[in-house]
C-alpha cells in the first residue's frame, strides 16, 4: 500500500502545465533566470518541501545541490551524501537519481571499479525523509538474465500501480540500449529484464530513460548518439495506460528526435535529462546538459532548465534548446531572488556596471558563443575590466579557448588571484569563475591581463562577457 500510495500521489500532481515562454531581450530582473544552473552533466532534479534538489554526474561521490530557487542553484554548495569503500563500486559513478516512496528516498546511480564494463546498478536508502541524506547502502540491481553485463543510467517507470526498473545496458540492440525490469519494491529487481528496440537516428546508445505521464499514455524519452557528439539528442516511445511495458511491442516509437541541437542558439547534444514540477504544480519543466561547441568532446557539459509544453496530440512538447544566456521566467511559484546580468559592452538589468581600462578588442564573431553575441578581449598586460554591482556573489562567465591566458582577479581592492582562461576546446559561456560569498552590499571584482599563459596556450588573451550578480 506504501507504494500504491506514493504512486497516486505522484500521478495526481502531473496537472496541465501553461506554455513554454522565454525572454530574448533585456527584462526586469525580478523573476527571471539564466542558465546554466550547475557545470556538471546528467542532471536529476526535484522541487520538495520548498526547495530544488539536483544531481549531477561527478565521478568519485555523489553531490546534491539544494536551493529555494532556481536562480541561486549555481551559488549553492553542494553536499556530498556517498562515498563509497567498496573497491567493486567506488569509482565514476554517474547519472544519480531519487524517489520519494513512504517515508524515505532513494537514490539510485551505476558505479564500477575503474572498468566502465563493470559499471552495475545500485540504489541507497535515506535514514530519513530528507533526498539531502544521510543515506545507507540499500542493494544492487540485479535482472537475472543481466546478471553480470554492463548497465547504467538507472531511473524508475511507475506504471499501472507498479514499479519498475528503466535502465540503459547490453541487449540484443546496442551495447548501451535500453532495458525494463519488474521491482518488488524500490530496492529489490523480482524479474528479468525486456530489450526495448528504441529508435535513435544513429547507431549508437539509447541511454538515460525519463518519463512523463498524461493524456492516457506514460511517455518515455531517452537520450541517443554518443554524449561526446554535437548531435547527442532525445527520442520518445509512448505506452498506454493499462498496458504492460514488458511486454516490448506495447511501446510506439515516435518518429524523429524531440529535442536537439540548435545551431543558431549556439546548443550542442542537449540531453541526458529529468523533469520535474514548479513550485505550485502547475508547470513542466525539463533539466538537461548540453555544450556550447559543435566538437567531439565530453567537457563542457553544463545543467539548464527551461519549461515545457504539450502538443494537441497529447504528447509532450520539449520545443527548442534555449541559448545559454537567454532570460527566461522562473518556475511558477520560485520565490527568487532573481539574479541579474552584466554584459560586457555595460548593458545590464540591474545595478551593475563594467568599465575598461586600456584599449580592449570587441566585436560580434564569437556570435552564439557569446552573451548577446558579443565579447571583449585582450593580451595586453595591465589591461583591466571592473564590475562593480550591487549583490553578495558574482559569477563570470565568457570564452575559453587555446589562445586564451591568465588574468589577475580581485574583489574590492583585496590580493589578487590567478584564474586561467585557457581551454583545449573553444567553449562559451563557461563558468570561469563565482566568487566567494560577500557582504551585501556594493561591491567590485576587478580583472586584470597578465600577458601570460599556460604551456599548452598559443597566446594571452582573457574574454569578458557576461557577469551573473546575486543578491542572497
Amino acid at each position: 500500500m506504501v507504494l500504491l500510495s506514493a504512486l497516486a500521489l505522484f500521478l495526481a500532481l502531473t496537472g496541465v502545465p501553461r506554455p513554454a515562454a522565454a525572454v530574448a531581450t533585456p527584462a526586469a530582473a525580478a523573476g527571471t533566470f539564466r542558465n546554466p544552473l550547475n557545470t556538471g552533466p546528467d542532471p536529476f532534479m526535484t522541487y520538495w518541501n520548498g526547495s530544488y534538489y539536483l544531481t549531477t554526474t561527478q565521478g568519485d561521490s555523489i553531490r546534491m545541490w539544494r536551493s529555494p530557487s532556481l536562480s541561486t542553484l549555481l551559488t549553492t554548495d553542494p553536499v556530498t551524501i556517498w562515498t563509497d569503500s567498496d573497491p567493486t563500486r567506488n569509482r565514476n559513478l554517474w547519472a544519480p537519481e531519487f524517489y520519494r516512496f513512504g517515508d524515505h528516498w532513494y537514490l539510485y546511480y551505476t558505479a564500477d571499479d575503474g572498468i566502465d564494463d563493470h559499471h552495475r546498478l545500485y540504489v541507497l536508502e535515506s535514514d530519513g525523509d530528507d533526498p539531502a541524506g544521510s543515506y545507507h547502502f540499500k542493494a544492487q540491481l540485479t535482472p537475472p538474465n543481466h546478471a553480470s553485463d554492463f548497465s547504467i543510467d538507472p531511473g524508475i517507470l511507475q506504471h499501472n500501480g507498479r514499479l519498475y526498473l528503466a535502465y540503459s545496458g547490453t541487449n540484443q540492440y546496442q551495447h548501451n540500449g535500453l532495458n525494463i525490469a519488474p521491482l518488488l519494491n524500490p530496492y529489490t529487481v523480482s524479474g528479468d529484464a525486456v530489450a526495448i528496440d528504441a529508435a535513435g537516428g544513429c547507431p549508437e546508445v539509447r541511454e538515460g530513460p525519463e518519463f512523463l505521464y498524461r493524456n492516457g499514455r506514460t511517455w518515455m524519452t531517452y537520450s541517443t548518439c554518443d554524449t561526446g557528439k554535437p548531435d547527442y539528442q532525445l527520442w520518445m516511445m509512448s505506452l498506454p495506460d493499462g498496458a504492460d511495458p514488458l511486454v516490448p511491442g506495447n511501446w510506439q516509437q515516435h518518429q524523429g528526435p524531440v529535442f536537439s541541437r540548435a545551431d543558431d542558439h549556439g546548443v550542442y547534444g542537449p540531453g541526458h535529462h529529468a523533469f520535474f514540477r514548479s513550485p505550485d504544480g502547475t508547470e513542466d519543466w525539463i533539466v538537461y546538459h548540453a555544450k556550447t561547441t559543435p566538437a567531439y568532446t565530453y567537457s563542457d557539459r553544463s545543467t539548464r532548465a527551461q519549461r515545457i509544453g504539450w502538443n494537441p496530440d497529447g504528447s509532450p512538447a520539449l520545443g527548442v534548446p534555449l541559448a545559454m544566456g537567454a532570460t527566461q521566467d522562473l518556475p511558477a511559484g520560485d520565490p527568487g531572488p532573481a539574479a541579474f546580468w552584466i554584459n560586457d559592452d555595460g548593458r545590464s538589468n540591474g545595478d551593475g556596471t563594467v568599465s575598461y581600462t586600456g584599449a580592449w578588442n570587441s566585436g560580434t564573431g564569437c556570435a552564439t558563443q557569446c552573451f548577446w553575441g558579443d565579447d571583449h578581449w585582450s593580451n595586453q598586460a595591465g589591461n583591466t575590466a571592473t564590475f562593480s554591482f550591487t549583490g553578495t556573489r558574482i559569477a563570470l562567465l565568457s570564452v575559453r579557448d587555446t589562445g586564451n591566458g591568465y588574468a589577475a582577479l580581485s574583489i574590492d581592492g583585496g590580493p589578487e588571484r590567478t584564474l586561467d582562461y585557457y581551454g583545449a576546446v573553444r567553449t562559451g559561456e563557461t563558468l570561469q569563475f563565482l566568487s566567494p560569498r560577500l557582504p551585501s552590499g556594493r561591491h567590485t571584482l576587478r580583472v586584470r591581463v597578465t600577458g601570460t599563459h599556460n604551456g599548452s596556450s598559443q597566446a594571452a588573451y582573457v574574454s569578458v562577457d557576461r557577469a551573473e550578480i546575486y543578491a542572497d
